[in-house]
């Protein structure tokens, strides 16, 4: 339910307007010098009907405004000379709505059926019938119940505009400020790693063709230096993202394992439930998860099958990726950049990730997502 200002729904609020509206309505109306007869209780349902109809002013403004014209018409021909309080509120409601247009349309044709109603009740004199319909709806409290309502539509649509414009100055200084980094990254780190790589390669390939043995901290700095140089690819990647791409998610699942296939390994998926209604942050870190958990098993597992499985359910997504590699029970995995980033994605969701060995062998990355579907 929305709730306004102090925190008080929108709904407790129309209604308690509509019930002080209604019980004003009725005690002018029993007080106040009206035919007798068997229209009294017409005319007093009619000022009831009125005066309750305000409670659906937000949802259905328009059948509102109708509804209590009517009723201001209608209580004036049962012979009930009250104000058309009701009336002026559904004026307001309904140019706040932005149905103005509409509104003086049928303010029109309330005012020119008020003088009728007046002399339909018993007047004879048309112009006591006239000073009545006055009475009962001023043009001037028309005119003001209508300023009201366009003068707080207009403010309300400056606030949604100006808190637009913040939003998008907001992730245009971040977009402007990731490609800083990126170009920083590029700059300083691309070529000093790029040179430790190619001069420690270049090392073990004279070492070999010599035939002499190639020290382990060597082999080291080469592998360090191609570990490197993917991760920071990944990362300028990332950072230049820029979201202009359509967004990869669980449909793109299946071209990830048909890739790993192609790779050489033995990959399945599995998904089950149902798949409609996961939101977007949900399916894209599905995607990204199962992205860095197969380039993990091909870069570092030594696996020859993986399985993939995701199962969606009404209250949560759970991801889960095997495989049959070199890890070992007991075995403490090393948290790469790729982990970190799995493990920060879920947690940014309020979702749990573990990645570990398996009893059996190999590894085990499982992810649990939180779904907060929309009706």
């Amino acid at each position: 339910m929305i709730r306004g200002r102090f925190g008080v729904p929108d709904g407790v609020v129309d209604a308690a307007i509509a019930v002080g509206v209604t019980g004003a309505l009725l005690l002018t109306g029993a007080s106040g010098e009206h035919a007798a007869g068997g229209l009294d209780l017409l005319g007093l349902g009619l000022l009831a009907a009125g005066g309750l109809a305000l409670a659906a002013r937000r949802r259905a403004p328009v059948a509102v405004l109708v509804a209590t014209g009517l009723c201001a018409v209608g209580h004036q021909t049962a012979g009930f000379d009250v104000p058309a309080v009701s009336y002026l509120f559904a004026v307001y409601a309904a140019v706040r709505a932005g149905h103005r247009a509409v509104t003086v349309a049928v303010s029109v044709l309330v005012l020119a059926a008020l003088p009728v109603a007046a002399l339909a009740s018993g007047l004879h004199d048309t112009g006591e019938a006239f000073a009545r319909a006055r009475g009962a709806l001023e043009l001037a409290w028309l005119v003001a119940a209508g300023a009201a309502g366009e003068a707080l539509r207009q403010a309300e649509r400056r606030a949604d505009e100006a808190e637009r414009t913040r939003e998008e100055t907001a992730r245009r200084r971040a977009d402007e400020e990731r490609l800083r980094i990126a170009r920083e990254l590029h700059d300083s780190l691309t070529h000093q790693i790029s040179i430790i790589k190619v001069q420690s390669e270049v090392a073990v390939h004279v070492a070999r063709r010599r035939g002499e043995r190639v020290p382990e901290a060597l082999l080291a700095i080469q592998e360090a230096g191609r570990e490197a140089t993917r991760e920071l690819r990944a990362t300028l990647e990332a950072l230049r993202d820029d979201d202009t791409a359509p967004p990869r998610g669980l449909a793109d699942v299946p071209e990830l394992v048909a890739r790993a296939r192609l790779a050489g390994l033995d990959a399945t998926l599995t998904i089950e439930g149902e798949r409609s209604g996961v939101p977007v942050a949900v399916d894209r870190t599905v995607y990204r998860i199962v992205q860095e958990s197969l380039t993990n098993i091909a870069r570092h597992a030594d696996a020859a099958t993986a399985s993939v499985r995701i199962d969606c359910r009404p209250d949560a997504l759970t991801v889960r990726v095997d495989d049959d590699g070199k890890a070992v029970p007991g075995a403490v995995p090393t948290p790469g950049t790729g982990l970190l980033g799995m493990r920060e994605r879920v947690a940014a969701l309020g979702g749990g990730l573990s990645a570990r060995p398996r009893t059996e062998g190999g590894f085990t990355v499982r992810a649990r997502l939180p779904l907060e579907r929309t009706s």
